[in-house]
C-alpha cells in the first residue's frame, strides 16, 4: 500500500482537509514517537517485575518435570540481564498493545465521521482482545505440546535434552507473541476493506493464495521453522480470514443500505 493512498483517505472528501505532503509526514514522526514512548514505558513497567515474567515464562517447562527448569543451561556473563530486558520488550508489546492501535488508528482513520470515531474504542479493545486471545492461545494451547513433543523427541534420540536459557526464553516469547501477532489477522483485513482496498469478492477470489501466504506469514511467525509450529500458527490464522470473509460481508451489506437510505432520502428531499 503506497502513502499516498493512506494520506488520501486520511483527508476524506473535505478539501479544506488536504494536506501537504510533508505534514502528513510530521504527523507520522509524531504518531511513531508516541508509540515508541509507550513501549518503552511499558518496557520500564514491565522490567520491575522480571521476576515474575520469568516464572511465567518458566510454568510451561515446569508442568513438564519440574527439574528440567533447573537444567537450564546460562553460557553468558550478562544473560540474566539481557533476558531480562529481552521479556521486558515482549511484555511492554503486549502491556502497550492498545496505545499502539489506538495512534495508528488516530493516523490512518481522522477522516471518519463522528460516530465511527465513536465506534474507535470498541475496535481497538477488540483488537486488544484478539492480540491477548492470541498470546493466550500459544501460551496454554500451542506451547505445551510443542515442548512436549521436543523433550521427548530429543530423548527417543538418546539426548539430554539441556536447554540453554536463552534458546528456551526466546522460543517462548516469539511463540507467544507470535500468536499473539497472528490473531491481529481481522483487524487488518477489516481495516482494508473499510479503505475500499479489498472486499469480499476479492477475498474470495484469493482465497487460496491468501492460503499460501497465511502459511508462509506463520513460518516466519513461528519460533522454529518446523511443520508442528508451523500448522499450530497458521491454521487459527486461516480459520480467521474466512471469518473476515463473512464479517465483510456484514460490513459491505450495511454500507450499500446506508448509502441506498441516503440516496432515498435525498430523492424524497429533492421533490
Amino acid at each position: 500500500m503506497k502513502l499516498s493512498s493512506i494520506f488520501r483517505f486520511r483527508e476524506g472528501n473535505d478539501p479544506e482537509a488536504v494536506k501537504p505532503f510533508l505534514d502528513h509526514l510530521e504527523d507520522l514522526r509524531w504518531v511513531l514517537v508516541k508509540m515508541g514512548a509507550s513501549v518503552a514505558i511499558a518496557m520500564l513497567l514491565a522490567f520491575c517485575f522480571r521476576v515474575q515474567l520469568v516464572q511465567i515464562i518458566q510454568g510451561p517447562l515446569k508442568a513438564i518435570d519440574p527439574n528440567l527448569i533447573k537444567s537450564l543451561i546460562s553460557l553468558g556473563v550478562s544473560d540474566s540481564m539481557t533476558i531480562s530486558f529481552q521479556l521486558a520488550f515482549y511484555a511492554g508489546i503486549v502491556i502497550s498493545f492498545p496505545f499502539l492501535i489506538y495512534f495508528a488508528g488516530q493516523f490512518v482513520l481522522p477522516a471518519l465521521t463522528p460516530q465511527e470515531q465513536r465506534a474507535m474504542l470498541p475496535a481497538v479493545g477488540i483488537g486488544f482482545g484478539l492480540f491477548i486471545g492470541g498470546v493466550v492461545l500459544g501460551y496454554y494451547v500451542a506451547l505445551p505440546p510443542t515442548l512436549r513433543f521436543f523433550f521427548h523427541d530429543a530423548t527417543s534420540l538418546d539426548w539430554k535434552p539441556s536447554w540453554t536459557v536463552r534458546d528456551y526464553f526466546s522460543f517462548v516469547t516469539q511463540l507467544c507473541v507470535g500468536f499473539g501477532i497472528a490473531c491481529e489477522l481481522p483487524v487488518v483485513v477489516l481495516v482494508l476493506v473499510r479503505l475500499g482496498i479489498l472486499s469480499t469478492k476479492l477475498l474470495k477470489r484469493v482465497r487460496a493464495y491468501a492460503f499460501t501466504l497465511i502459511f508462509i506469514a506463520a513460518a516466519f511467525l513461528a519460533p522454529t521453522p518446523d511443520a508442528i509450529s508451523m500448522a499450530m500458527m497458521g491454521t487459527p490464522m486461516y480459520l480467521l480470514y474466512e471469518l473476515c470473509i463473512v464479517v465483510a460481508g456484514f460490513m459491505e451489506k450495511k454500507r450499500a443500505k446506508i448509502l441506498e437510505n441516503s440516496q432515498e432520502s435525498g430523492g424524497t428531499h429533492a421533490q
